[in-house]
């Protein structure tokens, strides 16, 4: 058993450094997503097969949940059921926003690449920009001082 969790935990390792960047955090979230909606429709057909009698309808509940659509013709009647109902609106409710967040990321990265290559970025001053600069307040004081009457 030790061996299966050093794996898991490799695994975890793997994943969790894939989403360190925007995309990859994407990724990593979208395959959450899709493993947990396949498998909380398949679950759904097992632990409340009253009101889902076909794997069909389990997937088609996952689908309405995740997306956070969640039409109403298929619903937990008992507390497992909505357990795993409240576990899957959170994991599609954390998918939207994580992919909004990603895509809002990108857009912020291009625009502040793009105002880089434009030379819209401002630099900080160097020690002889500061120098310049006081030698030309410096010229323009004595210039006003000069055409004073």
């Amino acid at each position: 058993m030790a061996e299966a969790e050093s794996r898991l935990e490799r695994w975890l390792d793997r994943e969790i450094a894939r989403a360190q960047t925007p995309r990859g955090a994407a990724i990593v979230i979208a395959s959450v997503s899709t493993v947990m909606t396949v498998g909380s429709g398949l679950l759904m057909t097992v632990l409340d097969h009253k009101n889902f009698t076909t794997i069909g309808q389990g997937l088609w509940w996952a689908v309405q949940t995740v997306t956070t659509v969640g039409y109403g013709d298929h619903v937990p009647s008992n507390a497992a059921g909505r357990l795993v109902a409240a576990v899957v609106m959170l994991v599609g409710i954390g998918f939207l926003t994580v992919i909004t967040a990603a895509i809002t990321s990108s857009f912020v990265t291009r625009t502040r690449d793009g105002q880089h290559k434009r030379g819209g970025g401002a630099a900080p001053a160097t020690e002889n920009d500061v120098n310049v600069i006081n030698a030309r307040l410096d010229r323009i004081e004595a210039a006003l001082l000069r055409e004073r009457p």
